[in-house]
């Protein structure tokens, strides 16, 4: 079975292991276009790691502004179990950074790629918890806005830590048109991909994709551009194929759940994420 992962190719990383007011930096783990990831101990010695804004981009208001939101709105959700922990934000040295709770592990799009074992052995749990996460984050006011693979991170013993709130947005009380039009086109419910009015079932879509991505190997509707996915999105006869024609042992009340995840009229998806946990949990038989 499959799943997601995190990668990304960023600025030469000019910065070296060493001091970094109160952290010192260990090791670069990852690189993305917009920040580094540092493994880090405090002053205490504690194991932390450090999200750090590229420095070309200190000047960069929009990079600023969605880094900073990213870090506050985590500073105010973090406290649950599934959900990567907040330390704390600001700036040393003119570098903006994220101190955040360190875990061992990778993100479900690497583990999904070279078919994991920790992944493939707990997919029903993995599948269940990510729903929990996406479930608190709507509890707590907020859209997620980029739900993938590559922003869950799975421990070394298949824990799930959501992750990557930079575009976050607060949850609307009805469907609201946003002024720029964030996420991955791929994971995009059809509603967000022509910029409509949107809210919290645009992440319970993308939930819908990432799952059916994890069980069965393929997206259920690959496109090189944002326009091949919509159509795809909506006329289902074009290539569509269910989840059990291309993985039989997925459950039939799991594969009912993922298709009513991805209903291109957002009506007719769950209304919440507690429902899709309930019936998650149902089909698992957790």
């Amino acid at each position: 079975m499959p799943l997601f992962g995190s990668s990304g190719t960023g600025e030469t990383e000019l910065r070296q292991p060493g001091q970094f007011g109160p952290y010192f930096l260990q090791e670069l783990i990852n690189r993305g276009g917009m920040a580094s990831i540092w493994l880090a101990t405090d002053a205490q010695g504690k194991a932390v790691a450090i999200r750090l804004l590229h420095h070309h981009l200190r000047f960069n208001l929009a990079a600023k502004r969605r880094f900073l939101r990213g870090c506050e709105i985590l500073s105010k959700i973090h406290n649950h179990e599934y959900v990567i922990g907040y330390m704390a934000h600001g700036k040393i040295d003119g570098d903006r950074f994220l101190a955040m709770e360190y875990v061992e592990g990778e993100n479900l799009k690497l583990l999904f790629a070279r078919t994991d074992r920790v992944l493939t052995e707990n997919i029903g749990n993995i599948l269940i918890d990510t729903a929990i996460a996406l479930e608190h984050v709507h509890e707590s006011g907020f859209m997620h806005l980029d739900l993938k693979p590559e922003n869950v991170l799975l421990t070394r013993n298949a824990s799930v830590r959501l992750v990557d709130f930079d575009l976050a947005r607060p949850k609307p009380d009805k469907p609201k048109k946003m002024s720029d039009n964030p996420g991955t086109p791929a994971y995009m419910a059809p509603e967000q991909i022509r910029r409509q009015p949107i809210d919290h079932r645009v992440d319970i879509f993308a939930y819908g994709v990432s799952a059916y991505e994890l069980l069965t190997s393929r997206k259920p509707f690959p496109g090189d551009s944002p326009d091949e996915i919509l159509r795809k999105q909506l006329d289902r006869s074009l290539d569509f194929v269910a989840p059990r024609e291309l993985n039989p042992d997925i459950p039939a009340a799991l594969e009912k759940a993922i298709l009513k995840c991805l209903e291109r009229d957002p009506d007719r998806r769950y209304p919440y994420m507690s429902v899709l946990v309930r019936d998650l949990q149902a089909a698992l038989y957790v």
